[in-house]
């Protein structure tokens, strides 16, 4: 149903403010001077963004709002940048190894997951990311990937680009029938039952944009391990995982999964520089790949083009980094959103995430006309809550959210819904603002 949204305004007031204010917003609140963190203080952590104040901000899983230390980086680096860009890049990238900027941000990324510097690629997204490893992995006819339905469209998309290329195959299963009432084991199992002998790869998503739901990554390693007990190494089962939506929430060590190769980008719940991102995998996966795009970042391939031979060794991390000129203004800054995160604690941003949108979801699953489809369990969800308004299409309850000064969106799926985000920048009375617009169009 789509109804004349002045109607369903919440007040004149409202209406005429948020009509009356331009695409760039309260010019004043983004030029607010930057106040002290506090970490411990959610206050001032929500000081530390540029968002505007007069909006309920629930779609954080988008597109970062970068927090004063990152835009300090960005500044900082551009700086030096527009000052010698050729003194500063050259310094940076190609001298000594120590001061090698990307090292130090495979460093942090590698704290960040509990990992080793030599086990980060740097990429621009989980999609670029996705599409090195499975490009890289060298598939043989006849091998195949097996997948969810559940997946996005970027990690489907490089699965079906790489089994073109190689002469493999990729087939897709459900999870699930219910999201709301999604069960960990069950899923565990339906992937277990579902391996083939000539599985090479399982590519699943860590936390489900178009449902919320979070997939146990560890106990799917530990069944897929199990599978590998009899199995040679050149077919094992290796377990591919789009990390973004849990990379960031979840108080979990990334290299302690059990997963092969990790894929997220930085710029969403991790609070990085737009066009960051990383690949993780341990140092024998990426003897696997073979690299898509030349590199830069490592001395190894381009010493060897000089003297016009093949590079020396297995593959390494630092050979999947794409090369080319990146804005590395973003790529170093990134060093300070894993700081930031660090500072507040991974567990404290966790809590926070997973109470705010728990109040999202019981507050959607007591009003009758809304159909809930993430489970209200947190232990199976993460940063998204999706819905359905009976009566309404998805866009046009976004757009009714939107006049009402409440930023949500409808999941890009071919059966979509409206999508909450609550992060560290909300406040439960974030929460309740959007509440009472769902709650007015019952």
């Amino acid at each position: 149903m789509s109804l004349s949204r002045r109607k369903i305004l919440l007040g004149s007031g409202v209406a005429a403010s948020s009509l009356a204010l331009g695409p760039l917003g309260n010019a004043a609140a983004q030029e607010a001077a930057p106040q002290p963190f506090v970490p411990h203080d959610w206050k001032s952590v929500r000081a530390q963004f540029r968002l505007r104040p007069d909006l309920a901000h629930l779609s954080n899983f988008f597109f970062a709002s970068n927090p004063t230390p990152v835009r300090d980086a960005i500044t900082k680096y551009r700086k030096a940048f527009d000052e010698n860009p050729y003194n500063f890049l050259d310094d940076n990238m190609f001298q000594r190894d120590e001061d090698m900027m990307w090292r130090k941000v495979c460093a942090a990324a590698a704290e960040y997951v509990g990992g080793k510097p030599n086990e980060i690629a740097l990429t621009s997204s989980t999609t670029m990311g996705l599409a090195l490893i499975y490009n890289g992995l060298r598939l043989k006819p006849g091998q195949e990937v097996l997948t969810t339905t559940h997946e996005f469209y970027p990690h489907h998309e490089s699965i079906r680009l790489a089994v073109n290329r190689w002469g493999a195959s990729t087939r897709k299963i459900p999870l699930y029938e219910s999201s709301l009432k999604f069960s960990a084991d069950e899923a565990v199992a339906r992937i277990r039952a579902a391996v083939r002998p000539n599985t090479r790869v399982v590519g699943v998503t860590w936390v489900h944009s178009g449902t919320g739901v979070r997939l146990p990554i560890g106990k799917i390693a530990a069944a897929i391990a199990d599978l590998n007990r009899n199995r040679g190494e050149a077919d094992r089962i290796l377990l591919v995982v789009d990390g973004v939506h849990g990379f960031g929430i979840v108080d979990e060590d990334v290299a302690k999964m059990g997963c092969d190769f990790f894929s997220a980008g930085t710029h969403k719940w991790i609070l990085g520089p737009h066009g960051t991102g990383i690949v993780w995998a341990k140092e024998k996966n990426w003897a696997l790949l073979q690299p898509t795009i030349p590199s830069i970042m490592t001395k190894e391939p381009q010493d060897a083009w000089r003297e016009d031979r093949p590079p020396v060794g297995p593959t390494e991390a630092s050979w999947v980094s794409p090369g080319g000129f990146f804005a590395y203004e973003h790529q170093w800054a990134t060093i300070e959103a894993f700081r930031f995160h660090r500072q507040i604690g991974r567990k404290r941003v966790q809590d926070r995430i997973l109470e705010l949108n728990s109040q999202i979801k019981e507050g959607l699953a007591r009003m009758k006309h809304v159909t809930l489809h993430t489970p209200l369990d947190p232990e199976l969800s993460a940063g998204f809550v999706c819905f359905d308004v009976r009566g309404y299409n998805p866009k046009d309850v976004v757009q009714i959210l939107r006049d009402n000064r409440v930023i949500a969106s409808s999941t890009p799926y071919a059966v979509p819904h409206v999508r909450f985000s609550a992060g560290i920048v909300n406040f439960p009375k974030d929460v309740d603002m959007a509440l009472k617009v769902i709650r007015s169009l019952a």
